[in-house]
């Protein structure tokens, strides 16, 4: 299905893959879930929701299999934060829907709910009670020139350009309605946590 903007224009989804994994010890999107790599599992859902996807990776050559866009980052080493400049330098639609490559539960609903409360936003980022979810969160093309602001100023928190541009946060009940397991923000770290979300029953994540 695609998914339209009310002025018509397609919708983009950015999957940042850019990380060092270090706690980890290797690239976290190819990690497995119940057998299907994180990134494949987080490909699948997408394409259900938008027509075009990209992943910003250091390392392009692993993803050409997915058949999604792949590219380096434009400004090297600004980590999560230049990746998002980089993938909204890239995107084709005014507005981006903006992933962690490391986030095996994404919810179609939750985030097709979330596209209707862009408005006149800047950003649309969920808060949890575990603070703000910037890797699961809508951008503007708009806030390029803030985040090459901060990017100037040698920061690299991606929380650091909020305050430039026009920010909506979406509350705990409001994500539980679409999203009751509150599963969505679940990432994966530590050779512990994966081996923990593989042993979870399938039902629990649905």
């Amino acid at each position: 299905m695609e998914t339209l903007k009310k002025n018509g224009s397609l919708e983009t989804a950015i999957i940042l893959s850019g990380g060092r994994s270090l706690r980890m010890g290797k690239n976290k999107a190819f990690l497995e879930i119940e057998g299907i790599p994180i990134i494949v599992r987080i490909c699948t859902t997408l394409t259900q929701i938008f027509p075009d996807i990209i992943v910003i990776a250091n390392e392009t050559e692993p993803y050409a299999r997915l058949g999604v866009k792949t590219y380096k980052d434009l400004i090297p080493d600004k980590g999560a934060l230049g990746g998002l400049y980089t993938g909204l330098s890239y995107s084709m639609s005014p507005h981006a829907f903006v992933v962690a490559s490391d986030m095996p539960y994404l919810n179609r609903r939750l985030i097709e709910w979330m596209l209707e409360t862009v408005e006149d936003y800047d950003v649309v980022v969920p808060r949890t009670k575990e603070g703000l979810e910037p890797l699961h969160a809508i951008y503007s093309k708009s806030c390029l020139k803030s985040i090459q602001s901060i990017l100037d100023q040698g920061k690299l928190r991606i929380l650091d350009f909020y305050p430039l541009v026009k920010v909506r946060t979406l509350n705990e009940a409001e994500l539980s309605s679409r999203d009751p397991a509150m599963v969505s923000f679940i990432n994966v770290n530590t050779p512990e946590e994966l081996s923990s979300l593989n042993k979870m029953k399938r039902a629990a994540v649905k």
